[in-house]
């Protein structure tokens, strides 16, 4: 911990971003820069939050979780939103405790958002009522996701351009805010940002080669499939029997196919299928959201085959990063 122990007080707290899409290898490389620097690992990724689906989120293993300190893992429940606003705060808190036990915060993970709304800031949207977001689950349930879609369009067609009519959630949130404050949530994202907490980051984003980052995400979910994701999403299912499972933590890449088999509506073969083009759809976005809304981030490509980063480029991340920590002390 020589590095962290040298920082004390601090105007900008200082972080260590490890970003990238899915089955990039961000984990695996954020391990070992936390051993190296004393770190704990603050997670930032949406889906990864949440409890009950370890596998099928791809959460830390055992081993990961012994060899340095682990924070925001599985802490929520299924059905219970997670907003970037929401997650950005209680990063700050984890950041906070990570530097009182002098340890260097690495926050690790692919929501582009929550990253954004801890180190940009985020619309000062006021909390919304809980009714106002049970009446846009009523509609939802009644027009469907396109059916709500072209309702807001008419309302706020702004914030309905930039969401895809699938887009339930989202959707959703947007309904809610324009009748919860009579105002669009393009007018709210239009205001100026808050920041949650004077935060300093240094950012690195794994970045393999498309084809390299499709084979890896296909891999991926393949090893889910054998280790046991089906049985955990018919558990999670049966948990949360009386829920929305189109929401929140059910959002999670493969549920919606894993739980059309169950219901006998497709066949294994054809859920993984679909479950796979979605993961290589959803690491794409992950991707050209990365090249083009984190500046100043450090690319880094793993290996073809391993998915891992050589020594020279894990040397070179370490240097970078420790020249950042020493200029960021009093």
């Amino acid at each position: 911990m020589g590095e962290a122990a040298a920082i004390d007080k601090i105007e900008e707290t200082p972080v260590v971003v490890v970003a990238g899409p899915t089955a990039s290898g961000k984990s695996a490389l954020a391990v070992e820069l936390a051993a190296d620097f004393g770190g704990t690992i603050i997670n930032a990724d949406s889906m990864q939050i949440y409890r009950d689906l370890p596998i099928l989120t791809a959460q830390p293993d055992t081993a990961a979780q012994r060899a340095v300190p682990h924070r925001l893992y599985g802490i929520l429940a299924l059905d219970d939103p997670a907003t970037a606003a929401r997650w950005a705060d209680l990063a700050l808190s984890e950041i906070k405790a990570a530097w009182d036990e002098k340890h260097v915060p690495v926050l690790v993970g692919g929501t582009g958002l929550y990253l954004r709304a801890l180190l940009e800031g985020f619309a000062p949207i006021p909390d919304i009522d809980a009714r106002f977001r049970d009446e846009a689950q009523a509609l939802l349930k009644e027009l469907g996701a396109a059916g709500l879609h072209a309702r807001l369009a008419a309302r706020d067609p702004e914030t309905a351009a930039k969401l895809r009519p699938s887009d339930s959630q989202r959707i959703m949130r947007a309904w809610e805010v324009l009748t919860a404050t009579g105002k669009p949530l393009a007018w709210w994202q239009a205001q100026p940002s808050t920041r949650p907490g004077p935060v300093a980051a240094i950012a690195f984003v794994t970045s393999p080669a498309r084809d390299d980052l499709y084979a890896a995400c296909d891999a991926r979910f393949a090893a889910m499939l054998e280790a046991g994701a089906l049985d955990e999403v018919a558990a999670a299912r049966r948990a949360y029997a009386g829920a929305d499972q189109s929401r929140a933590g059910f959002k999670a890449l493969g549920f919606r196919e894993l739980a059309q088999q169950l219901d006998g509506e497709i066949t294994l073969e054809q859920a993984a299928a679909a479950a796979r083009q979605a993961t290589r759809n959803y690491a794409k976005r992950q991707s050209t959201w990365f090249r083009h809304q984190l500046p100043g981030a450090t690319f880094l490509a793993p290996d073809r085959e391993a998915m891992k980063f050589s020594q020279s480029s894990v040397a070179a991340t370490r240097h970078k990063i420790r020249d950042f920590l020493l200029t960021h002390q009093k």
